[in-house]
């Protein structure tokens, strides 16, 4: 009995060292969260201006290069832009964006280059062989403008070049604390009838005169986008992230005091079987002694 009441005193101390740890990530990953919805939101908006201007280039549809939209040139080479987290202790997060990418793989019949956003989607593509042409292995809450404009960079001038034909992103989309879903996006090339279509139900078309032309604003905003594009993806996958995190820290901080209030219970027990054992002994010598 007093063995029992050893190994239960140990595991509530071991639970309970767990608890604390859970509590603190919730708090740490709630701090986060709040700051990494900001700078989302901050971002979204100034992505929208960048889409509404390309949206007024891409009215001019006879002035739009035709590379740059969908059909223009034959699909050769896919790239996707994975974004993953660094760190584990986040639920599914990572499993269900890395399953997106892998469903998006069996129906496509190119062959696929990989540009991989933190170290779990990297790991996973690297042993299954698949051709990751650049990493960023550092958290996508760390990534700065100048980093997006880094990775954002070469893939335009692969896409330039013709060394891929379509940029994918693959990320998580943040749709409030409790519920994030996986988003495979094209990039490039555009849908212009798409695109133009969904800006003049929204309203913000307009006609406008550009110098030194469409086509020239709109090859300069190409890249702006593509890297606004990028940036705004990792600030929502790390919103997603830390609500993942704050959301699993959560449910194992509520197990954890679930669990210490069920050995707590069972301690309660063994111990009162204990005293109750004690008072037979003391009655039985009591009695043996008359």
């Amino acid at each position: 009995m007093a063995e029992m009441m050893q190994d239960i005193k140990r595991r509530i101390k071991s639970v309970g060292s767990t608890e604390r740890i859970t509590n603190a990530m919730k708090l740490v990953s709630a701090s986060k969260l709040r700051k990494a919805k900001n700078s989302f939101e901050h971002s979204k908006t100034y992505m929208g201006k960048i889409f509404e201007s390309m949206a007024d280039a891409l009215s001019q549809v006879e002035c739009v290069p035709r590379e740059y939209l969908l059909g223009g040139r034959e699909t050769k080479n896919v790239c996707y832009v994975l974004i993953t987290s660094s760190n584990g202790l986040c639920g599914s997060f990572n499993t269900t964006v890395i399953k997106a990418l892998e469903d998006k793989l069996e129906e496509v019949s190119q062959p696929v280059k990989l540009v991989t956003i933190g170290t779990k989607g990297k790991d996973y593509f690297q042993r299954r062989g698949l051709d990751i042409v650049m990493t960023h292995d550092d958290p996508a809450d760390s990534i700065s403008f100048d980093e997006a404009r880094r990775i954002a960079d070469p893939l335009m001038s692969m896409y330039e070049r013709g060394e891929i034909d379509e940029i994918s992103i693959v990320y998580t989309s943040y749709i409030n604390t409790l519920r994030q879903e996986p988003v495979v996006q094209r990039i490039l090339p555009f849908d212009e009838e798409e695109l133009y279509d969904d800006n003049l139900r929204s309203g913000i078309y307009h006609e406008m005169e550009y110098e030194p032309s469409a086509e020239a604003v709109f090859r300069y905003m190409i890249p702006k986008y593509l890297e606004m594009k990028i940036y705004n993806a990792a600030l929502e996958s790390a919103t997603c992230e830390h609500a993942a995190r704050r959301t699993a820290m959560e449910n194992a901080n509520d197990n954890a005091r679930d669990m210490l209030s069920a050995l707590q219970v069972h301690y309660n027990r063994a111990r009162q079987a204990e005293i109750t054992d004690e008072i037979i002994e003391i009655v039985a010598g009591s009695e043996a002694q008359r």
